[in-house]
């Protein structure tokens, strides 16, 4: 009997841990071979709607999460995307749910994507508080959510863990240097080199990520002001 509730129990473990993801909607095609797969800005007029993506059930895995939602959105040609709430009865958006929510997806001129420059984001893990020290001063990240921080050009900044076997690692950005990216873990966390799974650099437990990847986390966490 104890053996029943305990297999019950891992599969109740497994169920809510699943997770799909659907091309639910296809309204156009697009025949671009773009790699990226960027937010898309609201001003943006010249973008082509093309489809929808749902994402069914939870994971902590956002990064497969990513690589699932970028092979859908890569079959339909679209290389930017936007969260689309879901609306109460009375038609207002509801609160973003992780569980379940759609994304739409867009194909946009690459002359019409500005660069963004001048913003470190920080993003804490999906599952534990994170301390971070920038500077000398210390920031508490609670799990899915980031800390965006306005750069100085020229500026030195020093971002620790803290920790005994912590990572310490030094930005110097220039004028006009795109926005940097970076996620704390105290995971062991293999970079992916293929370039669409979203890791591209590791230093101990701050990982760097690549642009496409933490656009996407950008609109799946919440910002924490600091």
């Amino acid at each position: 009997m104890k053996n029943i509730a305990i297999i019950f129990s891992v599969l109740c473990i497994q169920l809510w841990n699943a997770q799909n993801v659907y091309l639910t909607k296809v309204e156009k095609t697009s025949d671009n071979t773009d790699k990226f797969f960027y937010k898309k800005e609201e001003a943006i007029a010249e973008a082509i709607y093309l489809g929808e993506v749902e994402v069914q059930g939870f994971s902590k895995d956002d990064a497969l999460t990513f690589s699932l939602v970028y092979k859908k959105a890569k079959e339909i040609g679209a290389n930017t995307f936007q969260v689309k709430p879901f609306e109460n009865v009375d038609g207002t958006p509801q609160s973003f749910n992780p569980a379940n929510y759609k994304i739409a997806l867009y194909y946009t001129p690459k002359e019409k994507l500005a660069a963004k420059h001048g913003d470190m984001y920080i993003f804490a893990s999906s599952e534990k508080d994170q301390k971070i020290n920038i500077n000398r001063k210390d920031y508490m990240i609670s799990p899915r959510s980031f800390l965006k921080l306005n750069l100085v050009p020229g500026e030195i900044y020093t971002i620790s863990t803290k920790k005994l076997l912590g990572s310490t690692i030094k930005i110097q950005p220039k004028a006009n240097d795109e926005n940097v990216y970076f996620q704390i873990s105290s995971l062991k966390v293999k970079p992916d080199n293929s370039g669409v799974g979203g890791l591209n650099l590791k230093s101990g437990d701050i990982i760097g990520l690549e642009k496409s990847y933490a656009e996407f986390l950008s609109v799946i966490y919440k910002e924490s002001k600091p």
